[in-house]
């Protein structure tokens, strides 16, 4: 394969800034080791992007449809070379920011979080669509091993990151791509072609990427205790072309055989915790291990008797076990206790358990029923060690699923008759009842609650798209509102007029000026005809009748009239609302008002329609809880409650300049909240507004065990 024209040198592909010299030599060697990787996968879809498009092309049905794929094949060879150089140059650049104090200005893909911009089409959408799902995938099947260098990096560089502050995200990755790809001129169905192959040959690797940084990370000390992520096809790039894409998930268990080695890391450090399940009998009583074979069917007798979610009393998974172990005991006359594998998951799976059932992120509603899932996930674990260590696990994706699905819902009395919650409960109650030890329904559970997800999203997005449209459209009215409140004033100022034609020109004649502004824009013959009417009022009733415009004043008031009548029609005002002040006006033209009440000066610019007050100019510029609203991400979900009020969970949706007013909308995509950045930061200040973590709960709630876990070994 020729590359001539095509590599774009590592050392020359940015101009390295001078943030880099502060960051450690391990990550820059991270960052050069993957650039490697990148560029190669670049490099590899591109070589096979043409051929992809010819094919396209081939298969085009129709004369419209044939050059659109040529013509595509076209520009990317034309544009390869600049689109490789900005992808580089965008990774450098997110590495550099790294060794800043804070994460600078970067912003999340637009149609990752859905962005509003003006004017979004369904073709946005669309690409949102597949885009998420990418990301869905590279974080399910790589999430494990991405975790790992999240937490390495975080502890590297002293500060917290996640994976949409990791270069190596594939949220980052994406982003990248499409910046990359903003100059080529193709349409829709090319560009998600274009994402089909991104992921195919970059973030397919992606194992890759994250095993070599980690490899590099621990070779210098950073975390080695964490254990390495289990490789999802040794190989990378060469396994993907020469293993049919049927057989990839059996590799995925090649390397750790049904997750041994990383649970046996678990057992070290689960032996701090190990003796807390065991009958209650005397000490003389002779201990003899129950087969887990055995435990498995104690599991299922115990699981017929899960209380529902509205019983007053909690589950207590360990305190259920040591009562039935202690019935057996009795029973048999022996002490029957659990192997220390069995009892290591046991602990393990309560101990993930109490953290989320703990977790803000879950609504209160949901953590009866997702408590409930205690059972059918320890003997899952019992059966199958690679829970703990495989991210793709149907058992971890479908708790995972179910978990994000909730996290958007807010309280309500009716909650039982919510269709999210009664599928939830549907699918925690089939597992209940019919999981015995085959773990297919986990799979067959996780595909059809998907779907239902991915039809609520749909409509979902639909309805945030119209609440973005129409909250971008009352945008451009209130900048237009404010534009012809500048001019009203430019044209009033110092003046000093009957108070009943500022008052016309205030209330009445800014709304033909607003109509003709967003009608037809400000060049318009329609807006100019606006001002030149507006003019004429103002020039009319400050003439003085002995001068000679004054004695010729009645020869044009019938065509001032006719503008005024024309005006104020065409904004749809009802013509007996303004009779008065036409009469008013003929008064003026006959007899010029004399005293201070009938005439005012205009000193003070117009308020038309008064925004949201914004407490921001109250608090100094590095004020934290302002930082913190300037650091929510499109997509955000947060929780919100004001006083006695309810809980109200939303997410934000868009932040329209230039007033930066945070929008933000229900699970359902419908607005909910509009706040300014200040009210948001008082928010925070008042303990009333809280953002949630949206990342994966069961990533969260093993990696917040395990480090509990590891604090409690180091301190004994």
């Amino acid at each position: 394969m020729h590359n001539d024209g095509k590599v774009v040198p590592i050392n020359k592909a940015h101009a390295t800034p001078s943030p880099l010299a502060r960051l450690p030599v391990v990550l820059l060697q991270v960052r050069d080791k993957a650039a490697q990787q990148l560029q190669q996968g670049l490099q590899d879809l591109f070589d096979n992007a043409d051929d992809t498009l010819f094919e396209m092309a081939d298969k085009a049905r129709n004369n419209v449809d044939h050059p659109i794929f040529f013509e595509a094949m076209r520009d990317l060879r034309l544009k390869r070379k600049n689109f490789e150089r900005v992808f580089m140059e965008q990774l450098f650049d997110a590495f550099a920011n790294l060794g800043q104090a804070g994460c600078g200005d970067r912003q999340l893909v637009p149609v990752v979080s859905y962005e509003a911009v003006s004017g979004a089409s369904s073709d946005d959408l669309e690409k949102a669509l597949a885009l998420e799902a990418m990301l869905g995938r590279v974080r399910h099947r790589d999430g494990l091993a991405l975790g790992q260098l999240n937490a390495r990096l975080s502890a590297l560089l002293d500060k917290r990151l996640d994976d949409r502050d990791n270069p190596l995200g594939p949220a980052l990755l994406c982003e990248f791509f499409l910046r990359a790809g903003r100059s080529l001129g193709v349409e829709i169905r090319v560009k998600l072609i274009m994402l089909k192959l991104f992921e195919k040959y970059v973030l397919s690797d992606a194992d890759q990427l994250y095993g070599e940084a980690n490899q590099l990370l621990v070779a210098t000390g950073v975390l080695p205790e964490l254990k390495a992520a289990p490789s999802r096809r040794p190989g990378g790039r060469m396994a993907r072309e020469h293993q049919p894409e049927d057989s990839l998930p059996a590799a995925e268990q090649l390397v750790d055989e049904n997750g041994q080695q990383a649970f046996a890391a678990l057992q070290e450090l689960l032996a701090a915790v190990r003796g807390s399940v065991a009958p209650t009998l005397e000490a003389s009583a002779e201990p003899q291990p129950i087969a887990t074979r055995d435990l498995l069917r104690l599991l299922s007798h115990l699981q017929q008797y899960v209380p529902e979610p509205d019983a007053e009393d909690d589950f207590d998974l360990r305190n259920q076990l040591e009562q039935l172990l202690t019935r057996v005991s009795v029973k048999s006359g022996k002490s029957r206790v659990v192997e220390d594998a069995d009892e290591d998951v046991i602990n393990m799976i309560a101990l993930l358990f109490e953290f989320m059932l703990n977790d803000r992120a879950v609504p209160d509603a949901f953590k009866a029923l997702i408590a409930r899932l205690q059972i059918p996930l320890l003997k899952v674990a019992v059966l199958d060690k690679s829970f703990f260590s495989r991210a793709a696990h149907p058992a971890r994706r479908l708790l995972n699923e179910i978990a994000y699905a909730a996290m958007g819902w807010s309280p309500r009395e009716d909650y039982q008759c919510d269709s999210l919650y009664l599928r939830i409960e549907q699918v925690v109650q089939r597992l209940l009842n019919e999981f015995v030890e085959d773990p297919l329904i986990f799979s067959q559970l996780l595909t059809e609650f998907s779907a239902f997800t991915a039809d609520e999203h749909h409509r979902s997005e639909l309805l945030e798209q119209h609440t973005r449209d129409a909250q971008a459209g009352h945008v451009r009215t209130e900048a237009a509102r404010q534009r012809v409140a500048d001019v009203l004033y430019r044209r009033l100022q110092g003046k000093v007029l009957p108070r009943a034609v500022v008052q016309f020109l205030q209330q009445a004649w800014s709304q033909v000026l607003l109509l003709a502004s967003l009608k037809h824009g400000e060049q318009s013959v329609q807006w100019q005809a606006g001002l030149r009417t507006m003019d004429e009022l103002i020039w009319s009733v400050g003439l003085q009748q002995d001068t000679e415009a004054g004695r010729h004043l009645l020869e044009q008031l019938p065509g001032l009239l006719t503008a005024l009548r024309d005006g104020l029609t065409s904004a749809a005002f009802d013509p007996f609302s303004t009779r008065e002040f036409f009469v008013r006006l003929q008064a003026l033209h006959v007899q010029p008002p004399e005293g201070a009440e009938a005439l005012i000066e205009v000193r003070e610019p117009f308020v038309l329609n008064p925004g949201l007050p914004d407490a921001a100019e109250d608090l100094p510029a590095d004020d934290p809880d302002l930082r913190n609203v300037r650091q929510l991400r499109i997509g955000s979900w947060v929780e919100f409650q004001e006083k006695q009020e309810a809980r109200v969970r939303c997410k934000l949706t868009a932040i329209m300049a230039p007033a930066e007013h945070y929008i933000f909308v229900n699970r359902m995509g419908l607005k909910v909240l509009e706040k300014s950045a200040g009210q948001l930061a008082l928010a925070f200040k008042r303990g009333a507004l809280h953002v949630l973590d949206d990342g994966l709960l069961f990533e969260r709630a093993l990696a917040a065990v395990t480090g509990k876990l590891r604090q409690l070994n180091r301190g004994k």
